[in-house]
């Protein structure tokens, strides 16, 4: 059986499977971005409590994996995630002065789908998702 986590009272395994893109689905996610970016997400979900289990930054979206507590509604986490993590972005990456009012960095929508049984699948997937690509864009070329 599955490794479940535990709180005062329930055992729980709710896991996600999220794709997230930015604005415009620009291919803004390079280099020391790409990076910071895996780490302010890493921050943010540790702050709440939440486990980003795996994760894969492409050049124009991100995919992870996250491992989120019951007693947080998966849209009210995905919200804290994008609203904080484009502040940062702003501020920390993009050097961003004065009001960030009216700015974004994520497109409004996001993937999600629930994992289950198949979540070492989903692992894989994210793993390799960059070979994928490129596999696919070899493919669209010929």
């Amino acid at each position: 059986m599955k490794d479940w986590k535990s709180q005062a009272h329930v055992k729980w395994e709710c896991k996600y499977h999220v794709v997230i893109l930015p604005k415009y689905r620009k291919k803004v996610l390079y280099g020391k971005i790409r990076r910071r970016i895996g780490e302010i997400l890493r921050d943010l979900c540790r702050q709440k409590g939440v486990q980003l289990e795996e994760g894969k930054v492409m050049p124009d979206h991100i995919h992870i994996l996250l491992s989120v507590p019951p007693k947080y509604s998966f849209v009210m986490m995905m919200g804290y995630l994008k609203g904080k993590s484009a502040v940062r972005i702003h501020r920390e990456l993009l050097k961003t002065k004065g009001t960030l009012f009216g700015r974004t960095f994520w497109a409004r929508g996001y993937c999600v789908s629930t994992v289950g049984l198949e979540e070492h699948q989903i692992r894989q997937y994210i793993k390799e998702q960059e070979g994928l690509q490129k596999k696919q864009l070899e493919f669209d070329l010929d």
